[in-house]
């Protein structure tokens, strides 16, 4: 399937040489306090539990064991920062949400540690929502979509696990989020569809972080 884009060439190349150099793990931290220095650009990668976010960003930057992957669904509570050797720039892991068994003041403190994030980091470029492309958004993303659209922080629906789903409803699922997107006011009206699995839409993607970190 052919994804549609407005990426020049030049775009998609500084896409890839942006991920060609090894990423690290820097720090992870569940305060504010105690975060890096807003000196440099950073893009944050949230979603539901289980919606293959570690898988995403480990597929983003051709590493498997960068961001850590649980069967455990919520296991991640902490805002995990990444960079590489040269890059003015960070990617942020943000804590999984809408895990159903999670104790009510884990989602208390969830709340807290992400809504002051994103209203105190003003060189937050973008956070890219993650939606389990055979399911859509669903309730439990309501909330987080909210909070961005309040806090005025742009962000970008992408659509993950799409190679579970066939490509008449692939087309289907990407429409309707768009269409929701639209209505939202903080929302970059472009939604991606990407496969970690395949690797559908990851180049797609780093030019997305490539363009939006040198803004």
């Amino acid at each position: 399937m052919s994804i549609d884009h407005d990426f020049t060439p030049e775009q998609l190349a500084a896409g890839e040489r942006l991920f060609e150099r090894p990423w690290h793990f820097v720090l992870g931290t569940p305060k504010l306090d105690t975060l890096p220095p807003g000196d440099r650009p950073e893009i944050a990668f949230a979603g539901r539990s289980n919606v293959g976010k570690s898988s995403l960003i480990n597929a983003v930057v051709r590493q498997k064991g960068l961001a850590r992957t649980s069967n455990t669904p919520g296991r991640t509570q902490e805002l995990n920062f990444f960079t590489a050797e040269g890059i003015e720039g960070w990617l942020v892991d943000m804590p999984g949400y809408g895990y159903a068994k999670a104790p009510k003041s884990k989602v208390e403190a969830w709340t807290r540690l992400v809504r002051s994030y994103l209203r105190g980091r003003p060189n937050l470029k973008r956070v890219l929502v993650l939606i389990d492309a055979r399911h859509g958004i669903k309730s439990a993303d309501q909330p987080i979509l909210s909070m961005l659209d309040e806090a005025a922080v742009s962000y970008q629906i992408v659509l993950t696990k799409a190679d579970k789903i066939p490509v008449p409803a692939q087309a289907a699922v990407l429409e309707k989020v768009a269409a929701a997107a639209a209505r939202r006011p903080a929302a970059y009206p472009a939604v991606r569809l990407t496969s970690a699995e395949t690797g559908m839409g990851i180049d797609i993607l780093r030019a997305e972080i490539a363009a939006a970190l040198a803004t």
